[in-house]
């Protein structure tokens, strides 16, 4: 549960970690404070453009790991835990649906009193809409979704790059 003390505290821990991060070139993606009684968990999910190896994430955790035991802001003991956003990370904003236009998308959105789900390649974003390439070959449509509807979207993996 999320209280009035946690995000302050979230907030705190943000202003605390935000220059370390974007010093050493990442973007902060995620901030997560769970646990309760003794044990705290904070778990920070970092990005960049290129994408977030094993490596990153060990180097940006011995290098928050310092700084928070400096700071000490936790009353009782607390486990780092350092994450990429994943592989079928969400798309939150339109920030993200552009930086990932070429990718493979799947999107739930709602069409009048339903939902629908299409699963395609982020071809274009404008404002209030995005749209998505759906099929292959002969079967190629393109989809066009106002943002409005939107109701989840997130990257999906795609096996034909790889």
């Amino acid at each position: 549960m999320v209280t009035p003390s946690t995000t302050n505290q979230l907030d705190r821990i943000r202003e605390l970690i935000l220059p370390t991060l974007s010093f050493l070139g990442y973007e902060l993606y995620d901030l997560v404070l769970a646990g309760s009684g003794g044990s705290t968990t904070l778990r920070v999910r970092i990005d960049r453009p290129e994408g977030v190896t094993l490596d990153d994430c060990e180097r940006v955790s011995k290098s928050l790991s310092a700084l928070l035991d400096q700071a000490d802001p936790f009353p009782t003991r607390y486990e780092l835990e350092v994450s990429s956003p994943g592989a079928e990370r969400p798309l939150r904003n339109l920030e993200e649906y552009r930086r990932f236009i070429g990718r493979r998308a799947n999107v739930r959105y709602g069409v009048g009193d339903s939902e629908q789900v299409a699963e395609g390649r982020l071809t274009a974003v404008s404002d209030d809409m995005i749209e998505l390439q759906l099929g292959e070959g002969k079967h190629l449509r393109t989809v066009a979704i106002p943002l409005v509807d939107i109701v989840s979207s997130r990257l999906a993996v795609d096996l034909s790059r790889h």
